[in-house]
């Protein structure tokens, strides 16, 4: 059997060769993916913080490492690094025995983050997702779409909305 065959049963197929041709992209294109993936989980533990930390000082008016740790499900000393790196990005600031506050920076991606989740929320929820289901999944979503999709999200319910 010539090598650019396909037997029906997919039995004898090369291992190397993708199962739907053209499904493999170019090894630029996934590296550039997957760099994008790496970057976005960095950067969606500081989002979830400055998101927590606006929702506690709203709530409270202050907000705490140790608030901030359980309600996040980690450990105080785990909470306490993050807030470090969170000060060393210019995102908050801390002062003894007072608590976290956020910089304009970190109010900016806070107030970003929130416009997100809601956005994806909504958009779960439109396409027949459960409002609890939706919220806990616009939790992993919220950080990794892009841009583009994010407006094809807003322009699909803004679409939906005037029909």
């Amino acid at each position: 059997m010539a090598r650019s065959e396909k037997p029906e049963s997919g039995v004898g197929r090369h291992k190397r060769e993708p199962a739907v041709a053209g499904a493999l992209a170019t090894e630029p294109v996934q590296a550039d993916r997957f760099s994008k993936a790496r970057s976005a989980r960095s950067a969606a533990m500081l989002e979830d913080y400055t998101e927590l930390i606006a929702d506690l000082i709203a709530a409270n008016g202050e907000a705490r490492a140790i608030d901030i740790a359980k309600r996040l499900g980690v450990a105080h000393p785990t909470a306490t690094k993050t807030i470090a790196r969170l000060k060393r990005e210019g995102l908050a600031t801390a002062k003894p025995y007072r608590g976290i506050f956020l910089t304009e920076a970190g109010q900016a991606m806070a107030k970003r983050v929130r416009e997100r989740h809601r956005l994806v929320v909504d958009l779960l929820i439109a396409v027949g997702a459960p409002r609890e289901a939706a919220e806990a999944d616009a939790e992993g979503v919220e950080h990794y779409v892009s841009d583009a999709t994010l407006r094809a999200f807003q322009e699909f319910l803004s679409r939906r909305k005037n029909a």
